[in-house]
């Protein structure tokens, strides 16, 4: 992801429907700042959230990765994925979170992830399900009520194994 995807970015998180669970679309300002701070990501920790594309051509379809999040004094990795509303439904975020989980699992060797997810966000919690993360507690964050996921992406016990 990089300022190149501004357009797709601003698009995608100033689309009402995918912000549905958040407290409101992003504007394009704020899309920028997300591009960036995934960069500032990317440089510090390797990782962030990445670009979702069509293999085939190549369009933009959202966005998904892993991202540290500071959740009740704990700092955690978090999977999260976004995809164009119109794009819902067919297991592009279901894919693609399996494929951050293994990278996690594989790559950095993390012993636990987690999603933070809206109660309300039940498409959500179905893909962090299908991807081996399990209710683990419901919070009160930056004012709302929010459901943690977890996983440790060893406990093969966990993955459900979709793909």
């Amino acid at each position: 992801m990089d300022l190149g995807d501004l357009d797709d970015m601003a698009r995608l998180l100033g689309d009402p429907q995918v912000m549905r669970h958040y407290p409101r679309p992003k504007d394009r300002a704020e899309a920028r700042g997300w591009i960036e701070w995934n960069r500032r990501l990317y440089d510090k920790h390797g990782y962030g959230l990445w670009l979702l594309t069509l293999r085939g051509n190549g369009a933009f379809v959202g966005d998904c990765g892993l991202t540290p999040q500071s959740v009740a004094g704990q700092v955690d990795v978090e999977l999260g994925y976004h995809v164009r509303a119109e794009l819902w439904g067919k297991g592009y975020a279901t894919e693609a979170a399996a494929a951050c989980r293994d990278w996690a699992r594989d790559v950095l060797g993390l012993h636990r992830l987690i999603a933070i997810i809206d109660p309300h966000n039940l498409a959500s919690q179905r893909v962090a399900s299908k991807v081996g993360l399990a209710e683990e507690r419901r919070i009160i964050r930056h004012g709302r009520q929010q459901l943690i996921y977890a996983m440790d992406p060893h406990d093969a016990s966990c993955v459900t194994g979709t793909w």
